[in-house]
Order: C-alpha cells, then structure tokens, then sequence
C-alpha cells in the first residue's frame, strides 16, 4: 500500500490506464471484461463518446461558479430527471451518501414541520445508504456502523421485506415521519422484495402520512430495466435518491422530492459547494441522452434475462447455489458457501466481478454490452462458480 494514503480500502493487485465501452485495461496491456462497472456506476461503459465530448466541451468553457448563481446545465437536468421520475424538485449533490443526507434533514424538517419533536424516520435491515454519520447509521449493517458509536437517533428498524414489522411500528410509534428502503438491495445481496412490497409501503405512507423515500442509487438511471426501478411497480415516492450511474463517472447525486415532500427545503435549509456545478450537470445530461437516444432501458431488460437464462441452464441443479436472482442488469448469484474468493480467480482470468453479503456474487454490467460480451461473461462466471464449487465441497 503506498505510504501516504489512509488505510481504508485492500483494493485488488491491479490498475487500469484505460478503458472502451465494457472494456478496461491494466500497466501491462491485460484486458478485462468489466461486469461491475465501478460498483453500478458506469453505465456506458468507459470513455463512452458523448460523456467525453460533453466533459471536454463543459470544460473549456466553465467548471465552478457556485449555487449563488442559476446553472443553466443544473436546471435543463433537473426539468430531465422530473419528466423521467414523474416528480416536481430535485437538489443535486455530490455523491449517493450526500443525496441521502438531503433526504434524511428532508424527512426531519417535515416531521418538524407537521409538529413531532423527535422525527423517526424507518429503515431496514441489510440496506446500505452511506458511510456518514447519518447514513452510516441508516444502513442496516453493524459492521459499518461498528466504532463509530455514538450513531444518530431517531432511526426505527426493521427487516427487509417485512410488511408486518412495518405495520407494527405504525401501531406503536406515533414519531414516525417517514421510510427510507431500496427497492432491490445492493450491497446487502441483490434482494428483491415481494411484488407488492413497495406498493403496500405506498399504501402505508399515505395512511400515516409518512414519507416514501427510496435510495435508488445503485438500481436507478435503467439498471433494472426501468429508469428506476419503483417504475416496475406503478407507484411514485415522495422522495427518491440517486447517484452512480447519473454521471457515468464524474461524481454527482440528487435527491428528488415530489407532492408534500416537494417544498419542505426553503432558501437557507440545505446547501453544497460544488452539487450541481457545470460539468458534473452537463456530464449527466449526456448521460440521460445517450440512454434514452440508444433504448438502453430496455436493452437493460434484454440482457438481464439473457443472463439470467444462461445462468439457470449451466447453474440450476447445482447442490451449492442457493438461489439466482436479478432485474435487468443487477444479478446475483447466491452460494451456499462463503465465496470472497471468487473475486481474485476472475481477475486472474480477465473479468471484473464483486462478491457481496460474503456469499453473493454481485453483476452491474454496463448498459452498452454487446450479447456477445454478455454470453461470454455467462460462460466465464459459471465456470468459475462450478470449478469453486467442485473444489471446496
């Protein structure tokens, strides 16, 4: 590890000089299919055209001028994102931590606003919204959160997928102003909830007068095969989170709000330096083009069930994989076994994958992969599982 950097990531043996569509390269020349994407992040591949063009041009004519001062590229993006969400208002961040931090003050501010002194605000178990202090405390996940006590109150918890637990917390906690969940989980291991999940949380909100908030980070921008993934369902949130892919790379987030949660912030309540400069606003508009000009939500839909039927003919039947799971291009592949292992092996054999929850190996490709590119990651995967599972009985 070199000296100087703080000792927070192990990261893996390798470094890339460059990449193409799905494509990265290391020091040495070695290709390697990308089927992570920088953790759901670029979603066009690397070095896509159009994001590069948009960043040049952003970047010969303005960076920075600050949110004292209207950013046409912030408001053109913003009309964009609500005319794809169906919302009113978005605040644009730097990050998905930070688009969550504005969801949370959000969520409090209502609460305070509606009269509730100590604001509680649900979340639930296995999520992963962040890493500071309020979002670290969010996530469902004591590993995360472990040393860094005292955590922020005013957080009630519950499983994933329990629409009882949440019920029960309604009969017994009159602070409660609003839910934060994933509508499919990420880090927690590719879990999608029962059809109606998000529906009957919906239903849930408008009795109570809760808030629907939903971190759409990692499954947002056509991941699923949606522009985001609540679309599945028929329902709309009244606060909705993204990041990640947004920018193909260059770091932004938004929080968007709609109906009572649409004019909670006023002048003065929450602010950022750089959210929504010029170039992060121009790199997403590229972003947003590209998708819609390509089809690239449904081709997300496409090769999500081409993978997952490639997948389920070499791997159904197979003792140690205990469950196949995925909407669009957000895949796991759940073992009966730890499997951290996996992430090396395919390394040493061109292919950038991640393994999750200790027993999920965890696919984001890139929109743009060819069905070529997508039959060869298929094949490349399942073997490293069946070689794996074949040796570690």
């Amino acid at each position: 590890m070199p000296d100087h950097l703080m000792n927070t990531y192990l990261p893996l043996p390798v470094s890339f000089t460059h990449g193409e569509g799905a494509w990265l390269y290391d020091t040495n020349g070695t290709r390697y299919l990308d089927a992570l994407g920088g953790i759901a992040v670029c979603a066009l591949g690397h070095a896509h055209p159009a994001v590069t063009k948009a960043i040049c041009d952003q970047a010969g004519r303005l960076l920075h001028s600050s949110n004292l001062y209207r950013i046409e590229n912030q408001d053109a993006l913003a009309d964009l994102l609500c005319e794809k969400a169906g919302m009113q208002r978005v605040f644009f961040s730097n990050s998905g931590a930070e688009a969550n931090e504005a969801a949370l003050k959000l969520a409090r501010l209502y609460g305070h606003q509606k009269g509730i002194d100590t604001p509680q605000v649900i979340v639930t178990e296995g999520s992963f919204h962040g890493r500071t202090m309020a979002t670290l405390t969010a996530t469902g996940n004591r590993k995360i959160q472990a040393g860094f006590e005292p955590l922020v109150p005013g957080f009630l918890r519950a499983p994933y997928n329990d629409i009882d637990a949440l019920r029960t917390i309604a009969g017994n906690s009159p602070d409660v102003v609003a839910i934060l969940v994933e509508p499919i989980t990420g880090e927690g291991g590719i879990r999608i909830p029962d059809e109606d999940y998000l529906a009957t949380i919906r239903a849930l909100c408008d009795e109570h007068g809760w808030l629907m908030m939903l971190d759409e980070i990692q499954t947002g921008m056509g991941r699923t095969g949606r522009w985001f993934a609540y679309q599945h369902t028929g329902i709309t949130p009244d606060v909705m989170t993204l990041a990640k892919a947004l920018g193909n790379g260059v770091p932004i987030g938004a929080c968007l709000a709609n109906g009572p949660a649409a004019d909670v912030f006023q002048p003065g309540n929450h602010g950022s330096t750089f959210g929504g400069n010029p170039l992060a606003t121009r790199a997403a508009l590229a972003v947003i083009e590209t998708i819609e000009k390509d089809d690239l939500v449904m081709r997300a839909g496409v090769l999500g069930e081409r993978l997952q039927a490639g997948f389920r003919t070499r791997l159904d039947g197979n003792e140690g994989i205990a469950e196949i799971r995925g909407k669009g291009l957000m895949l796991g592949i759940e073992l009966d076994r730890s499997c951290g292992v996996l992430v090396q092996r395919a390394l040493d054999k061109g292919l950038l994958i991640n393994v999750t929850a200790d027993s999920v190996v965890r696919l984001l490709p890139p929109l743009i992969l060819s069905d070529e590119q997508a039959d060869t990651l298929c094949d490349s995967v399942c073997e490293l599982i069946e070689t794996f599972l074949d040796e570690t009985p």
